[in-house]
């Protein structure tokens, strides 16, 4: 397997295309489909002859993972639909679904099981143990480690939520085998019977590891900020450009796995000719999605890097917000003068964990200024930060 997507992946980079994605999302669920349904026809047979409880609950496990290799399969074959009028972003969320989907089932049968466990503690039986069985519990832990691996390496490829899913799945199942192992042969050795106490320890890590999928399927669903890893490959090509002195106001639209959209500020001298900054805002555009596979759109603001008056009152009102609250940022900053007073336009990032509300921080900040700048009034606008 290992060898398979080494081979598939040779002259293909980086960020994979949805076509690609959709080929690997079916050959890891096709895979899945094969394995988990041998393995619980090989356990349900030992499960029959021996009586375990806990061996009929992991071979149902299986089962359940059969049936999400299928749920994977559908997910991936719908994400990697091309945008038609009616999806103009494409369809690649379905990968998110499929996974939640995935989750649901996981957590279903891990209900089902417990109460199957909970019933045989109440009314225990004589479990009959043999070589056979063990045989089948390690190959099975084996068969799962093997499955944990390569879509453990296929989720940091494509960097899927859905194959780290199966991966954790596989991972649990594999603890999971190996609990039941044990219990049978202290039960085998020992007047203890902990072979319902086993299938429920079972269910419990099946429930374990839906609710975990579930929370990282729905996540994206949702809408979460994209990693620390991506803002600064973005910041790295924007800012390799002498032309541009800051950006702010960065915003990345998830629209499914390997359909992102960027839309970003990046500022400019005011002494620069529009047309050469709009070429420079091009090649930033077109190399955003040659590396990183993103549509990116681009406002940029005019700053004057040489007005004195501008750094100087700016200087002051960070030095105010920053004293205010560390975490705020200020951009967009620009002045007004008059015969009477002068306007301080600027607008400040707020994060999340700021405990002022924004017209409270305005009036802070607008008092504070006004205190050592006499005559200077504030136009505020509250941002917040989507990364």
């Amino acid at each position: 397997m290992f060898y398979l997507i080494r081979k598939l992946l040779k002259n293909s980079d980086p960020p994979y295309s949805a076509e690609t994605r959709r080929k690997f999302g079916v050959l890891s669920g096709s895979v899945g489909i094969m394995f988990n349904l041998l393995l619980f026809a090989g356990k349900l047979t030992v499960a029959l002859l021996s009586g375990s409880v806990a061996i009929i609950a992991d071979a149902f496990n299986n089962l359940s993972d059969a049936a999400s290799s299928v749920v994977t399969i559908v997910g991936f074959k719908l994400s990697g639909k091309k945008a038609d009028p009616q999806h103009p972003f494409g369809h690649g969320r379905f990968e998110y679904i499929s996974g939640f989907i995935v989750s649901i089932v996981i957590i279903l049968v891990g209900f089902e099981l417990a109460k199957s466990s909970i019933a045989g503690i109440i009314t225990p039986k004589q479990i009959e143990f043999s070589a056979i069985t063990v045989i089948m519990l390690v190959a099975s832990m084996l068969v799962k480690l093997y499955m944990a691996l390569y879509n453990r390496k296929l989720s940091k490829v494509f960097d899927s939520a859905t194959m780290n899913a199966v991966m954790q799945d596989s991972r649990n199942d594999v603890l999971a085998t190996g609990a039941v192992l044990i219990s049978l042969i202290v039960t085998h050795f020992t007047a203890l019977s902990l072979d319902s106490y086993a299938g429920l320890l079972v269910s419990l890590f099946i429930l374990y590891s839906g609710a975990m999928s579930a929370k990282d399927t729905l996540a994206p669903l949702l809408g979460t900020p994209p990693s620390q890893e991506l803002v600064v490959s973005i910041e790295k090509i924007v800012m390799s450009h002498s032309v541009i002195v800051g950006m702010h106001d960065l915003v990345v639209h998830d629209y499914g796995p390997g359909r992102r959209i960027i839309s970003l500020h990046a500022e400019v001298p005011s002494s620069i000719q529009v047309f050469e900054a709009h070429s420079v805002i091009d090649d930033i555009e077109n190399e955003l999605e040659d590396a990183l596979g993103c549509e990116a759109v681009i406002h940029f603001d005019p700053i004057d890097t040489n007005d004195e008056e501008l750094k100087r009152l700016k200087e002051i009102v960070e030095g105010i917000v920053n004293k205010i609250d560390n975490t705020l940022l200020i951009h967009d900053f620009r002045y007004v003068p008059g015969e009477t007073h002068t306007n301080l336009i600027f607008d400040v990032v707020v994060g999340y964990g700021c405990a002022t509300c924004d017209d409270d921080l305005k009036k802070q900040i607008s008092d504070e200024v006004l205190r050592l700048l006499p005559n200077h009034y504030c136009v505020i606008k509250c941002d917040r930060a989507y990364t």
